[in-house]
């Protein structure tokens, strides 16, 4: 399991989130066509994105020959949800039910 604030501080920043998005999209995507995606981005801040992404346990990455095939790995991401996330679920439900008492009203 990734410590939580690796993975917070991996989505802390846009361009990572935006990362994630693609990889989300597609099985697997070579750090070239990552770097492509962001083309105002220069490979070597998108290489520093990918690491800090691999890191916190959020992609895989494999070498294929020349290549290094990256891909989204979601555990870390529901490790967050059920280890912190979860513990905040009772004051939201306490939220709703509260709205629904006023709503009734």
């Amino acid at each position: 399991m990734s410590p939580p604030d690796a993975v917070f501080d991996a989505l802390a920043d846009p361009t990572r989130r935006a990362v994630l998005e693609l990889l989300r999209g597609t099985a697997v995507m070579t750090a070239g066509d990552l770097a492509a995606a962001f083309p105002s981005i220069s490979r070597p801040a998108v290489s520093r994105h990918l690491r800090v992404l691999r890191e916190a346990g959020l992609v895989t990455v494999v070498k294929d020959g020349r290549e290094w095939l990256y891909s989204l790995d979601p555990r870390p991401l529901a490790d967050v949800t059920q280890a912190w996330f979860a513990q905040f679920a009772p004051l939201w439900e306490e939220s709703l039910s509260h709205l629904k008492q006023r709503s009734e009203r």
